[in-house]
């Protein structure tokens, strides 16, 4: 029997990519997010909704210490990836961020040409050992973001030339250049038309089978079209988390259902 609980927590722990658990959030004396617990599971998509100014984007930010760059901003709690504490002293954040890598809402490539680009973070973290390496690299990344066929004859014009949707995507290929294990976005197709809106959220359902995809939207389209399992925030509480089916047809909370039925947000 205790071999069988042994092996039952073997494969919750496996199942679930990273486990927080009473995260608060201080901006000075903003209490930003309140005693968040919350389990993301791996090669899942997971969204993050809620109106503006709930605390989504910020936490999201604590699954890769990007709140660590603010410097009036303090986290406690714990949160954990395959059972490592992220926030232990010994861990490098800029290792971490090769680990957990990261998408913004404005597509935001470098001044460098798109192979430059792609090749940004293997270089820096020394993930390849020659220049045929790393043009493997770049090539599966950009097929990966399913842009290697609009730009593979021009790999060295700039990456600030292509449309909006293109370079959304090219940052994608730059996030999963350095093979992490889980991928952030924020907002990821709100700065883009429809149809590349479209290409983004096929390119997540494809993604998640090789990462953990958390997204932050304001659409609740988007988080019932791209993911599965959808964490309702508000007031800095998470005050929702399930599969995203029964989040939006039969949600247990009613600020849940006050949300998504508009009369709050």
């Amino acid at each position: 029997m205790e071999d069988m609980r042994l092996a039952d927590r073997t494969a919750s722990a496996r199942e679930n990519k990273i486990t927080a658990r009473g995260v608060q959030v201080y901006y000075g004396t903003n209490h930003a997010i309140k005693d968040v617990d919350v389990d993301i599971a791996d090669r899942t998509v997971t969204a993050f909704i809620g109106p503006s100014g709930c605390g989504k984007s910020t936490f999201l930010r604590c699954l890769n210490r990007m709140n660590d760059t603010i410097p009036i901003c303090r986290v406690e709690g714990r949160i954990e990836i395959d059972g490592e504490d992220i926030y232990d002293k010994r861990v490098d954040p800029v290792q971490l961020r090769a680990r957990v890598g990261m998408v913004f809402q404005k597509p935001n490539p470098f001044p460098k040409s798109i192979y430059d680009n792609v090749a940004y973070g293997p270089r820096i973290h020394g993930l390849t050992r020659n220049r045929a390496e790393l043009d493997e690299v770049v090539e599966k990344s950009l097929r990966r973001a399913a842009l290697w066929n609009e730009v593979k004859d021009r790999l060295t014009s700039p990456g600030t030339g292509l449309s909006g949707g293109q370079q959304q995507r090219l940052c994608i290929a730059r996030a999963v250049a350095t093979s992490p294990e889980v991928l952030l976005m924020d907002e990821p197709c709100s700065a883009l038309d429809p149809i590349a809106t479209a290409q983004v959220e096929e390119l997540i359902d494809e993604l998640r089978e090789n990462f953990s995809v958390v997204i932050v939207t304001h659409s609740m389209q988007q988080a019932a079209r791209v993911s599965q399992r959808t964490a309702f925030f508000h007031l800095g509480n998470l005050v929702e988390f399930g599969e995203t089916g029964q989040i939006f047809t039969n949600p247990r909370d009613p600020r849940t259902e006050a949300y998504i039925t508009g009369r709050i947000g």
